[in-house]
């Protein structure tokens, strides 16, 4: 039994890449000194897996920000825009990630997407019809290279053609098609390079094949690796897919002549049945995706044995592989001194997963598994009850009525009431919750972690710091006021430490984008809560000021989509219990005097199953009614606002239509209001934001910039249903970037009242 892992955390067990990263970007260190810690990272990663005894070693995973920006830069997908700044290839690259403002130009980010269903970003590449498609990079080598100095035998891992194509953005008239010859000479020209350097074996990563495929699509993907293959030489090709099956196109692949084939048996619901029904290729590997590189508990090394056995009988020759890249789960458990161990012995994060792959190369190597000494101490791990059941939790979600889902009465005569009640000016303005978290706010929370200061200090500088918030909002001239929330250190994190069931971590973090890490929260138990989590401090900041507050939640999907979820209860019954649990904090809210209520669903998108075949059955079923429950017990005149991030929304308007909110605000700057023809298409009835600048890049809009914005949205738009406001929370912007960007959104608004409407 030989193993391998798709791909391996990049930002360092203690976050070293996201803090040199954000060195380099104020000048506090050289671009050789970022390229020292992330070579050094890059040989730790390496170090590591060579300890564990992984056999299929991963290279050019790595990435400063993102491994298909990585691509299209590898091969010369870089927008006129960015080669005309003139900056150093390292910064003309950072500029694509998150715009650039100074001398040399101002030009804005590429759009930026949710990775599947995963809680990872990553850029859009975009190709004009002028773009040429060419090998014009040395990562992979060079990353190749650093390895077999280390001696190790790594296998270069690269966002395969196929998948580059179709998440690419194509702004003129060629479509992916058009490009397809281009694209397989260049990822030809980098097979055979590699080849020549020694790569033993090179994967391209293909997760679009586990999408609904069409027949042109399927006719695109065989063009593409019919020439691709051709290159090989004396390497061999590991297509490599994840995050689902294959159902669409598994004997066109097999059919192939790929030297492995990687599926995924965790999140592949077909997949087992797909080789049973049609066997495997004798002269490929089957690299079998059964260690969970999602989801961070232990794997069940009874059901993995028997999983092997099974394809085996196929007369497959398997290797054991992580299901996805290990990118998608925290680094260690090393740093973790406050879990007890009752707890950890069930987890398993990237370095643990090593340790596990490894104790079952050992068992399935083994001629009496039943007796070695991980195999017997895994039975006995899973044989116990691990706890956390709340009979009341259970009994609260199976009394949950019908009517319960549904928000009486219906939207028009809310709006209409509501219009009246808060009397905004058209393109009323707002921001979506967060202000900058600037250093001392972070230091406040620490010293209060840390025992430094007592309750009451660290209670008394946040009111300063919601009091100079609220002051702020009124001088800019925003209609609706957040208190910035700087008593949270996650829109997540945060309402799991207030709510009973969830387990939180030291330095757990993973990569969400660039330098952003978040750290999910653990579903360990039934989830309830047992007191106000947010009542003091939004009634706090509506005593300040005459204007309206927004309450400010993280809705029950998106609690539950950014945290290490259970895997002994359904998503559905974890996502109820949330909701009744969010549900309590919307009732006494508005039981405070809390007129606006904003509920975010920032990652509504994420679970969403990547076959539309399955979105009812399998997601929206449930996840729409637990964000309806959550707010259908409100009065008529209380406004429910809702948020959601950076993802893909045109293709489920319905869905979020009939989340029956007042109010719903999204991303929309790094896509080109591109969700508008949509919106206008499907009759959306909700008020709407579209975020007009983008929070994730540190350049400040102009006024005329955010003019052009809300222009383009009144076409599509009635200027009564549209809010004007940012992208996203403020949460990582400085406070440098954040006045002048919301004074211009004012300015903005301010003005085209004046001007038309």
């Amino acid at each position: 039994m030989k193993t391998s892992v798709i791909g391996y955390p990049r930002v360092g067990t203690l976050r070293e890449l996201k803090f040199a990263s954000e060195k380099y970007f104020r000048g506090e260190i050289s671009a050789e000194d970022l390229q020292t810690t992330a070579k050094n990272l890059r040989a730790a990663h390496f170090t590591a897996q060579k300890n564990n005894g992984t056999d299929f070693i991963p290279c050019n995973d790595f990435s400063f920000y993102d491994t298909v920006l990585d691509t299209a830069v590898l091969f010369g997908a870089v927008p006129a825009r960015y080669r005309e700044l003139g900056l150093p290839a390292l910064d003309t690259y950072f500029a694509m990630a998150r715009g650039y403002q100074g001398p040399n130009g101002d030009v804005k980010a590429l759009a930026m997407k949710k990775w599947f269903n995963t809680n990872y970003h990553y850029m859009v590449p975009e190709i004009d019809d002028d773009t040429v498609l060419s090998l014009v990079g040395e990562k992979p080598l060079a990353e190749f290279a650093e390895a077999k100095a280390l001696g190790i035998q790594s296998k270069p891992v690269v966002c395969g053609a196929f998948t580059f194509l179709k998440l690419a953005r194509y702004t003129g008239k060629k479509t992916a098609a058009d490009f397809a010859k281009q694209a397989a000479d260049s990822y030809g020209a980098l097979l055979a390079k590699l080849a020549q350097a020694g790569a033993e074996w090179v994967q391209f990563d293909e997760p679009a094949l586990v999408r609904d495929l069409t027949a042109e699509d399927k006719k695109l993907f065989d063009a593409l690796y019919k020439t691709i293959l051709s290159f090989k030489g004396s390497a061999k090709v590991l297509l490599q897919t994840y995050f689902g099956d294959v159902r669409d196109c598994y004997k066109e692949i097999c059919a192939l002549p790929f030297d492995g084939i990687g599926l995924d048996f965790i999140e592949g619901r077909e997949s087992f049945a797909l080789v049973e029904a049609n066997g495997f290729p004798d002269d490929k590997l089957l690299f079998a995706g059964l260690v969970n590189g999602k989801n961070i508990w232990k794997n069940n090394y009874a059901a993995t044995v028997a999983a092997v056995k099974k394809l085996q009988r196929t007369g497959a020759e398997v290797v054991l592989s992580t299901s996805c890249s290990l990118l998608h789960v925290p680094y260690t458990l090393r740093h973790e001194t406050k879990l007890p161990a009752s707890c950890t012995a069930y987890f398993a994060f990237a370095e643990e997963k090593l340790t596990e792959l490894r104790e079952l190369k050992e068992i399935l190597s083994s001629d009496a598994p039943e007796k070695n000494a991980a195999y017997i101490s895994n039975l006995t791990l899973f044989a116990q009850e691990r706890g956390g059941k709340n009979p009341d939790v259970q009994a609260k979600v199976a009394a949950i009525r019908k009517e319960d889902y549904t928000r009486l009465p219906a939207f028009e005569v809310r709006e209409a009431i509501q219009k009246e009640r808060f009397r905004l000016p058209l393109l009323p303005t707002t921001t979506i919750g967060s202000f900058p978290q600037t250093s001392d706010v972070k230091a406040n929370r620490a010293a209060f972690k840390k025992g430094e200061i007592t309750k009451d200090e660290y209670n008394a500088f946040n009111r300063k710091k919601i009091a100079a918030c609220v002051a702020l909002q009124e001088k800019i001239g925003l209609d609706v006021l957040v208190h910035g929330e700087f008593e949270r250190n996650d829109m997540v994190e945060y309402f799991g430490e207030c709510l009973s069931g969830f387990l939180f971590t030291e330095k757990a973090w993973v990569q969400s984008y660039g330098t952003r890490c978040v750290k999910p929260p653990i579903v360990w138990g039934d989830i309830s809560r047992d007191k106000p989590m947010t009542v003091e401090w939004s009634v706090y900041a509506q005593s300040l000021t005459e204007k309206p507050m927004k309450g400010m939640l993280t809705g029950p999907v998106t609690i539950l989509n950014w945290s290490f979820p259970r895997e002994d209860i359904s998503l559905r019954e974890c996502a109820l219990q949330i909701a009744l649990a969010i549900r309590e904090e919307v009732l006494d809210l508005e039981a405070n005097g809390l007129k606006i209520i904003q509920i975010d669903e920032a990652a509504l998108r994420e679970k969403l199953p990547l076959r539309k075949s399955d979105w009812e059955s399998d997601y929206l079923s449930w996840a729409i009614p637990s964000f309806r429950l959550v707010h259908s017990g409100v009065k008529a005149e209380t406004q429910i606002h809702t948020h959601m991030c950076y993802s893909e929304f045109t293709d489920i308007i319905p869905a979020i239509d009939s989340m029956d909110a007042d109010v719903i605000t999204f991303e929309a700057s790094r896509s080109d209001l591109q969700i508008l023809d949509a919106l206008k298409a499907n009759n959306f009835r909700t008020e709407v934001g579209p975020g007009v600048y983008d929070i994730h890049s540190p350049r400040v809009p102009s006024v005329d910039e955010i003019k052009t914005a809300l222009k383009k949205m009144l076409k599509k738009i009635p200027a009564e249903k549209l809010w004007v406001n940012p992208d996203c929370g403020l949460k990582t912007r400085g406070v440098e970037e954040t006045v002048p960007s919301l004074e211009h959104l004012v300015e903005a608004a301010k003005q085209l009242r004046n001007e038309n409407l």
